[in-house]
């Protein structure tokens, strides 16, 4: 907010205040709404706005007569009137002191500020004596302690404190320790007849005061104010209000509206029900009332200020009454002795007054022996420079800096309670941790700060939680303030704090968080200066400053954790300026993973859980569990469990279990009661720890965490009276990896015994929670789900089953709307886990086929596992169909098709191979595989879609269609169709086939496409050249036949010479063509013609050189593979390529290139006697050579294989050269 200066004539705090507690927004209603006031020629920054103020409307001060004696009472002295405010009234007029805990009151109303924006959270009469440190001879004894980067300072009466202690005993060590190290000969110091006298006639001025026009003005704190004999006296004792040590009840109230104060600023705390992943719907009961009465914990001023002076923060509780109205908008008002001068002490209390109240002036009060004398108004900015009470404002402000400075280097601990003390007349400020002193004693809990410490660390760690869109980069603070409430805490005594501040520990650590925020420059460890973290506790009490070491100066203290040595260093600038920037902790713990994260919100989990359980009284009624012996897990295999049968009973007791859980059964073990703190709070705890289970499982896929987070849930189950959707949600989303983790063991059944070892496997910590589990309930509900099986098939007919009871939960309620991601994914695991079983049954059909032998009737159970696999890819298939998967729909109709084909190849008789037969049954299953395979084609609608499923759906196609031809070629069942019906059929088939197999894409698919569309031409080929042979008569069909066979063997030699691997196939394409040219040839009857036909069967000849070339490559790899690797003779480099078979081609190649030559030889001959022709000459010269070669060779029966291969290509070599014959 903009400050400026001062100017003549801006008066007060304008604007009435409705009278109660409220909050006034945008700071004061005033004209000055801030102010840096220009006193004594240096400036100082101050601002005050009133945040809460339970003052009645201001009104004018009764200006008292001349000569009016204030030793007499004034008629309404002492009378209880509305117009009194707040206070009650006592023999001195008023009961307000500043009490024990007065800033802890503050602290809890305004529980934004503290930790965060406030440096400092204080009664006004504590920041006043404070700044008059260096002026006073008076001794200070205050309290300290630090809530992130806020101070409360509290005034720690000694005096009071030590007459408690002979007393109680309570507090002995520390006046042991008091009258060793600081006052041996210590006795309680009574008050003056002037003190009472002072006050009597204060509490009267003031009543008469407020008499005068009739509207009385509330006088909130006569008492505190004192002449300036008094004011810096040790206050009384009437008012303090010291809790005993243990008077916080271990069971507190849960009704909301018990609290003392009748209206609060802020809402009440509650157990962090709404953070993270708390249902929304659960609104935790209050954990304790704010201003609890038994611990003096209310807020009794009649205003909070929000003070900055300079650049210190200061949240300030006044009782100052001020009076306004007419000339004076907003005075002070103040008795002054007129025979004793206003010293500096009395000015700096006065200003000091004025500044956080921002009252712009002073009407003092003249009496000489309590006769009123006169009245002087003074402004504000004048009190520094008037006679006797002169002082630097400057000054101060370097007072103030430096305190706050020294006060925040050392107090550096959370939960501590620190003491600030100076003894009477002496200069040396001294700082004690009574945290550290009263540990030395037995019981620590005798320190009455820890409770309201305790508290306030919890409430202001609440806060920050609830401010969920800024709560991340306060979570090492959170972090820092809980764990400091939990240590300060007794376990016995307040279980709930204890269990709540876990639970919210826990909920810190976001399980699903992404990888990224797991890194060292995560926001979570870009923190504002705040208070130390545990780690850092030994460099903060280090002694860091020359001025705080204790050294040999004989007033030094080896108890004390600071001193300053003189008060006079306090006026130095800047004198403790080096350290009072405290650096940055609390830094939120890196986890640099999952199951590091997961683990450390187990333990908190842990610690709760044993809050709450220790609190539920039944204990005697429980069954006695070890927390050190193991809970057995339950190990069955298929025997035990009753297979897939028992299965289906399990699942149906859980579906009922599931609908009843809609109605709300309740039902607990321990005896907890419903809607009891204890309930909501392991509810919350609970689910809690599933879901960590259940992140560590989808992390490290183990059934072990999946089993645990699902005997959590069960138990959640058993205790909740209301289940929620998101609760539900949680269950299908743990029986969806409990799913995949079951299918995933089954596929690993080779680590079976490692994967057993680590289901049986139990930390401490888990042992603990599950105990903790059992006194609630049996966690049995999801065994059926969670046990390790031996036998494949059970693993996946539970893997099934979890998916379908996530998918039944999903139908409970309208869960399957509100998550179509979780629906759309269950469905997809359980058409995939369908298709997993139907192939498991159709792979132990095509087992069984393959062992059958003898019988040639279908088996019984082979029809059994045909159906089942059958009806496992229907309902897989309508699981993806319902959520629009064309591509996995497409995946199972072809595992369909393919599971046609194997019922086809099961009925092929397993007879005479001679006598068989192409079956109806075997043409019903591959018709019905090629449906299947024209329904994932229409599935997938085109190739853009999924390229490569529809490649694979088009080869199966192809293959279907392909062995349905080749079986029909190859045992044509003529006893049923006639010939030319078959052939009809085959060559269909075959260019259906034909069609489906592409040969043109590259992929690495395309030699096979390649080699198939070669085998089905050269197929067709043969087929034809087959029904030439055999065909009489109709020269127009013999022509077709001729010119189709034709057509399809050069087709085929075509794509066979594309392929580097079928030199065989290749060479007996090349065979069928010259037999073929061999039989055109004896249906002719001119020599022309046939020397045309056998220049054609040579010149095709000529080109299966290529062929032998690829054999001849091929052998000699074969013959070098062994020297050169001989540690891997098992490995074949031609796979495809069979020596008999090359054996047995040569041989014929070899015959029919010389049978074609000698033919040749005859015919060119013939011709030549007739006919002169030099082209003629030389090509039956040619072939004359050629086959003398060829019967010297063929003659050798020593040549090896290479040999033979070699003398063919040479020969080949020379009939390319010299002709093949005369056209």
């Amino acid at each position: 907010m903009q400050s400026w200066r001062v100017k003549r004539g801006c008066r007060g705090l304008g604007g009435a205040r409705r009278h109660g507690k409220e909050i006034i927004l945008e700071g004061l209603q005033s004209v000055c709404r801030g102010s840096a006031l220009f006193l004594g020629g240096n400036e100082v920054k101050s601002r005050a706005v009133v945040k809460y103020s339970s003052a009645p409307p201001r009104t004018a001060f009764a200006r008292l007569e001349e000569k009016t004696d204030l030793k007499l009472p004034p008629a309404n002295w002492l009378r209880e009137s509305a117009k009194l405010g707040p206070a009650g009234t006592t023999i001195l007029g008023n009961s307000k002191k500043s009490k024990p805990f007065s800033s802890f009151g503050m602290a809890y109303d305004f529980i934004d500020s503290v930790g965060n924006d406030v440096d400092v959270v204080s009664d006004s009469e504590n920041i006043k004596k404070l700044l008059k440190i260096p002026y006073s001879k008076s001794h200070v004894s205050m309290a300290v302690h630090r809530i992130g980067r806020t101070l409360l300072l509290d005034e720690l009466d000694i005096q009071e404190l030590f007459m408690r202690s002979s007393q109680t005993g309570d507090w002995t060590w520390l006046k042991e320790f008091y009258q060793r190290l600081i006052d041996q000969k210590w006795q309680r110091k009574k008050k003056s007849k002037e003190h009472w006298y002072q006050k009597a006639i204060l509490s009267k001025f003031l009543y008469y005061s407020i008499n005068g026009d009739g509207a009385a003005q509330p006088v909130p704190s006569a008492a505190e104010q004192q002449g300036p004999s008094s004011s810096d006296q040790a206050t009384d004792s009437d008012g303090a209000s010291w809790p005993a040590p243990f008077e916080m009840p271990s069971s507190v109230s849960e009704d909301p509206s018990a609290s003392s104060q009748g209206s609060e600023p802020l809402e009440p705390s509650y157990i962090v029900g709404h953070v993270a992943s708390a249902p929304k719907e659960q609104n935790l009961t209050t954990l304790f009332n704010d201003g609890e009465n038994s611990q003096g914990l209310k807020n009794d001023f009649v205003r909070n200020i929000l003070w900055t002076f300079e650049d210190i923060h200061m949240l300030v509780g006044s009782n100052m009454p001020i009076f306004g109205g007419g000339r004076y908008p907003a005075v002070s008002l103040r008795l002054r002795d007129n025979n004793k001068p206003i010293n500096v002490l009395t000015g700096i209390d006065y200003w000091l007054d004025n500044l956080i109240c921002n009252v712009p002036e002073l009407v003092m009060c003249f009496h000489v022996n309590g006769i009123v004398q006169k009245y002087e108004m003074i402004k504000t900015e004048e009190i520094p420079n008037l006679e006797n009470s002169n002082f630097s404002t400057k000054v101060i402000k370097d007072i103030a800096q430096n305190i706050l400075s020294f006060l925040k280097s050392n107090c550096t601990k959370e939960g501590h309670t620190y003491w600030l003390f100076k003894a009477s007349g002496s200069d040396i400020v001294k700082l004690y941790d009574l945290t550290t002193l009263c540990e030395e004693t037995e019981d620590k809990y005798q320190n009455p700060f820890t409770m309201p410490v305790a508290i306030l660390l919890y409430k202001v760690a609440c806060n920050m939680m609830m401010k969920k869109n800024q709560n991340k980069k306060h979570y090492g603070t959170i972090r820092t303030l809980l764990l400091n409430c939990v240590k300060l805490l007794d376990k016995s005594r307040h279980p709930q704090i204890i269990a709540s501040a876990n639970y919210m520990l826990s909920e810190l650590f976001q399980l699903d968080e992404p990888k990224k925020e797991e890194s060292s420059e995560s926001p979570l460890n870009e923190n504002s200066d705040e208070s130390y973290s545990e780690e850092e506790e030994e460099l903060a009490d280090s002694d860091e400053n020359g001025s705080y070491g204790t050294g040999s100066d004989p007033s030094d203290d080896n108890k004390a954790v600071a001193i300053i040595k003189s008060v006079g260093e306090l006026s130095v600038p800047e004198k403790y300026k080096s350290i009072h920037q405290i650096r940055p902790s609390c830094t939120f713990p890196v986890c640099h993973d999952t199951e590091e994260r997961c683990r450390l919100v187990l333990s908190y989990v842990l610690e709760g859980l044993k809050s709450v359980d220790s609190s539920i009284k039944k204990e005697s009624d429980l069954p006695a569990a070890d927390p050190n012996t193991p809970i057995p897990l339950k190990y069955e295999d298929e025997s035990t469990r009753g297979g897939p049968e028992g299965l289906e009973k399990q699942m149906a007791l859980f579906l009922d279990k599931m609908g009843s859980l809609q109605k709300g059964n309740y039902s607990s073990q321990s005896g907890m009661i419903p809607g009891s703190w204890q309930h909501k709070m392991k509810l919350q705890l609970i689910l809690k720890s599933s879901k960590a289970y259940y992140v560590l499982s989808d992390a490290a896929m183990t059934l072990r965490y999946i089993k645990l987070a699902l005997q959590s849930h069960d138990t959640y189950c058993c205790l909740c009276t209301n289940m929620l959707s998101e609760v539900l949600l949680f269950l299908s989303q743990y029986l969806t990896l409990c799913g995949d983790i079951q299918l995933m063991l089954a596929q690993n059944a080779n680590n079976r015994a490692a994967h057993l070892e680590e289901f049986n496997y139990q930390t401490k910590e888990d042992q603990e929670i599950l105990h903790s589990l059992h006194r609630e309930s049996p966690c049995q509900g999801f065994a059926w789900a969670t046990d390790l099986s031996t036998d494949l098939e059970s693993q996946l007919s539970v893997s099934c089953k979890c998916y379908e009871a996530a998918n039944e939960i999903l139908q409970f309620s309208d869960l399957k709307s509100q998550n179509p991601e979780h629906y759309v994914q269950v469905l997809k695991r359980m058409g995939n886990i369908r298709n997993e079983i139907g192939v498991f049954y159709m792979n132990q059909a095509a087992a069984l086929q393959s062992e059958r032998v003898v019988s040639k009737s279908v088996s019984t159970a082979e029809q059994q596992l045909w159906k089942k696999s059958f009806s496992c890819f229907e309902k897989g298939i309508h699981n993806f169909e319902s959520i629009d998967d064309a591509t996995n729909a497409a995946l199972l109709l072809c595992n369909t098709g393919r599971l046609m084909r194997i019922c086809a190849q099961a009925h092929c008789g397993a007879g005479d191979e001679f006598k068989r037969e192409f079956s109806p049954e075997e043409g019903l299953y591959y018709n019905k595989a090629v449906d299947y395979y024209l329904k994932a084609l229409r599935s997938l609608g085109t190739r853009d879609i999924h390229p490569a499923v529809w490649d694979s759906v088009n080869w199966e196609l192809s293959t279907t269609y392909f062995t349905m031809a080749t079986l029909q070629q190859d045992y044509a069942p003529l006893s049923r169709k006639a010939q030319e019906q078959i052939e009809k059929e085959v060559s269909e088939a075959m260019m259906k086939s034909l069609k489906h197999c592409d040969v043109d894409s590259v992929s690495a698919r395309q030699p096979l496409c390649q080699y198939r569309a070669a085998t089905i031409h050269h197929r067709l080929a043969s087929m034809y050249h087959s029904c030439l042979r055999n065909q009489v008569g109709d020269e127009h069909l013999r022509k077709q036949h001729r010119v189709l066979a034709d057509l399809h063997y050069s087709k085929a030699v075509k794509l066979f010479q594309l392929l580097k691997d079928a030199p065989c196939e290749l060479l007996r394409v090349q065979l069928e063509r010259v037999a073929f040219a061999e039989f055109q040839m004896t249906s002719q009857n001119s020599n022309v013609g046939k020397l045309k036909t056998l220049s054609g069967a040579l010149d095709i000849m000529v080109r299966t050189k290529h062929a032998f070339q690829l054999i001849r490559k091929e052998l000699v790899e074969e013959f070098d593979q062994p020297k050169s690797d001989e540690s891997a003779p098992a490995a074949d480099p031609s796979p495809g390529l069979s020596r008999e078979e090359v054996i047995k081609l040569l041989s014929i190649f070899e015959s029919r290139l010389s049978f074609l030559l000698l033919q040749s030889i005859k015919l060119l001959s013939s011709t030549k006697k007739k006919t002169s022709n030099t082209e003629e000459d030389v090509v039956l010269k040619t072939n004359k050579q050629i086959y003398s070669q060829l019967l010297r060779a063929t003659a050798n029966r020593n040549s090896t294989l290479l040999e033979r291969i070699d003398v063919l290509i040479q020969l080949l070599d020379q009939l390319a050269r010299g002709g093949s014959g005369g056209q």
